[in-house]
C-alpha cells in the first residue's frame, strides 16, 4: 500500500475512533479494569474485617501475631492485544472484513487505554508469531500499531494459537489485560490458554461472520479454505451439506467458549454485521457491575 494512501486510513481511523473512546469508552475502560491491577504495599497487623486471605502466615508465625498483606490499585496497566492475522481474517459478506473490524476495535481498546495512562502492546499472529511490538503509552505508538494492523503482510496463512500464548505468557512478565483477537476458527491451545490465564487477565474476543455459521441454498458454490488455499463445490441445495457446514460452526463455538470458561477467561462475542460498540460496552459495564 503506498505511503499516502496507508496515513490516509490510519487517520480515518484515529478521527473516528479516538472520540468515541474519549466520550463513551474511557471511564467505562476505567470501572472495569483499574482496581483489578493490584500491587503489594505493606505488611500490617490484623484488624477485625480484614479478609483472611490476605494473612501474611510467615509474618504471623515470626511475629506470634496476625498480620495481612496490604495492596493498593496499580497506577498504571499493561494491555496486550493479541490479533490472529491468518487468512481467515480477511473475510466478510455483509459490512467490512472481520480483519477491518478486529483494527477498529484494537484502535478503540488502544486509545482508551493511553487515556487512562496504561501501556498498549501488539503481537500479530498466524501459525507463528509474526511481530511483536512491546508495550509503551503515547498516541504515535498508538498510530504505529494501528499501521500494522492495516500494512502488514503475514508470512504464515493457518493459526496457531497456543504457541502464541505461549510466547505471549514469556515475554510478558507482569500480568496484563490481554485481548486476544481472533475467529477462533482453531483449536488445541487449551493448556497455554490455562497457564496464560493463571497470570493475566485474558479475554477471547471472537469476531465471525454470518456466512460461516449458515450456508444459503443456492445451489453448486465454489468455496476456498483461506487458509490452505484448497478449493471445493459445495452443493448448498443439500441440506445434509448445510446441516455438516452449521454443525462445524458450532463445534467451534462450543469449543471456544468452553476452553475459555475452564481457564476461568472471559469471552466477547461480535458479528460483522454487528455493532462491536455495543458488543465492548455491554462487556465493560459487566465487567464493573461484577
Amino acid at each position: 500500500m503506498e505511503t499516502s494512501e496507508l496515513l490516509k486510513k490510519v487517520r480515518k481511523i484515529e478521527i473516528k475512533i479516538k472520540g468515541l473512546s474519549r466520550h463513551l469508552f474511557s471511564g467505562e475502560y476505567h470501572s472495569a479494569f483499574k482496581g483489578r491491577g493490584m500491587s503489594f504495599s505493606e505488611v500490617r497487623s490484623y484488624q477485625y474485617g480484614d479478609d483472611v486471605r490476605n494473612i501474611d502466615w510467615n509474618v504471623t508465625a515470626r511475629t506470634g501475631e496476625p498480620h495481612v498483606k496490604v495492596y493498593e490499585e496499580e497506577r498504571e496497566l499493561t494491555v496486550m492485544l493479541l490479533v490472529d492475522v491468518s487468512r481467515s481474517a480477511f473475510f466478510g459478506s455483509v459490512k467490512q472484513f472481520k480483519s477491518e473490524m478486529i483494527t477498529e476495535i484494537c484502535a478503540l481498546l488502544s486509545f482508551s487505554a493511553i487515556t487512562n495512562n496504561d501501556k498498549v502492546g501488539l503481537i500479530l499472529f498466524t501459525d507463528q508469531v509474526e511481530l511483536f511490538i512491546p508495550p509503551k503509552k503515547g498516541r504515535y505508538h498508538i498510530l504505529r500499531i494501528i499501521r500494522e494492523l492495516i500494512d502488514f503482510q503475514p508470512e504464515g496463512k493457518s493459526t496457531d494459537l497456543g504457541k502464541t500464548l505461549e510466547y505471549f505468557h514469556h515475554v510478558i512478565k507482569k500480568r496484563s489485560i490481554c485481548f486476544v483477537l481472533s475467529d477462533f476458527l482453531t483449536a488445541g491451545y487449551e493448556n497455554a490458554l490455562r497457564v496464560a490465564a493463571r497470570r493475566h487477565d485474558v479475554i477471547g474476543v471472537r469476531i465471525t461472520d454470518a456466512r460461516e455459521e449458515t450456508l444459503p441454498d443456492i445451489g453448486l458454490l465454489p468455496v476456498e479454505d483461506a487458509e490452505t488455499g484448497k478449493t471445493a463445490w459445495l452443493d448448498t441445495s443439500s441440506e445434509r451439506v448445510r446441516d455438516q457446514y452449521a454443525r462445524r460452526f458450532e463445534d467451534s463455538s462450543r469449543y471456544f467458549k468452553g476452553v475459555f470458561v475452564k481457564s476461568g477467561a472471559d469471552t466477547i462475542d461480535i458479528r460483522t454485521h454487528e455493532s462491536y460498540v455495543h458488543a465492548l460496552l455491554n462487556f465493560f459495564q459487566k465487567r464493573a457491575g461484577q
